[in-house]
């Protein structure tokens, strides 16, 4: 009778044992998961806008302005995780005065952890949708065109098995400077959203 005891003792401290390496185990995953693997935001950020081409011309009979505004957009999307992110096909826009007025095509790809990822980007403004508004023609004459730029980059983050939706978006302010062909007055506001 006391082997048998003994035995049923020996199997519940077996049986106590697994359970407590059970639990220690899900809390270090919990705790990895919430501190060293905790999902954090990609940063899409545009280091820099410059000028690549522009042409201008007035035609002073009939006052009309033909206008050809090539751009070089430097960005980069940051992937601070420690797992790889993905991202779907995205666009960056350029607007002026709150209209599109051109667009450039971001291809999908994968960014693995910890790595920043450059990309050069040429927008072409649509002169047909820029020259149907009015305001142009005075920012022309006076030598300033204001523009902006908007990037949105969505994906996924895969931790632990669980994944993780996020969106970046960029939103760039500048001017394009007629007569020195240069862009400046650049300001960029940033938001990410897991």
């Amino acid at each position: 009778m006391k082997q048998g005891g003994g035995y049923g003792h020996r199997k519940r401290n077996v049986c106590f044992c697994v359970i407590a390496t059970i639990v220690v185990i899900v809390l270090i995953i919990v705790i990895l998961a919430l501190t060293v693997f905790k999902a954090k935001r990609p940063v899409t950020t545009i280091n820099a806008v410059s000028l690549k081409d522009l042409d201008v011309s007035l035609n002073l009979p009939r006052v009309r302005v033909n206008l050809n505004v090539t751009l070089d957009v430097d960005l980069s999307i940051k992937n601070p995780n420690k797992v790889g992110f993905k991202y779907k096909n995205s666009t960056t826009l350029l607007n002026y005065r709150g209209e599109q007025v051109g667009e450039v095509p971001i291809t999908a790809d994968k960014i693995s952890a910890g790595e920043t990822k450059a990309m050069n980007l040429t927008l072409t403004i649509m002169a047909d949708k820029l020259l149907s508004n009015s305001q142009v023609y005075s920012d022309v004459i006076g030598g300033e065109l204001p523009l902006s730029t908007f990037s949105r980059i969505s994906g996924k983050v895969s931790i632990i098995g669980i994944k993780l939706k996020v969106v970046s978006t960029t939103t760039c302010d500048f001017t394009v400077f007629i007569s020195n062909r240069t862009v400046g007055d650049q300001h960029c506001k940033y938001k990410t959203k897991l």
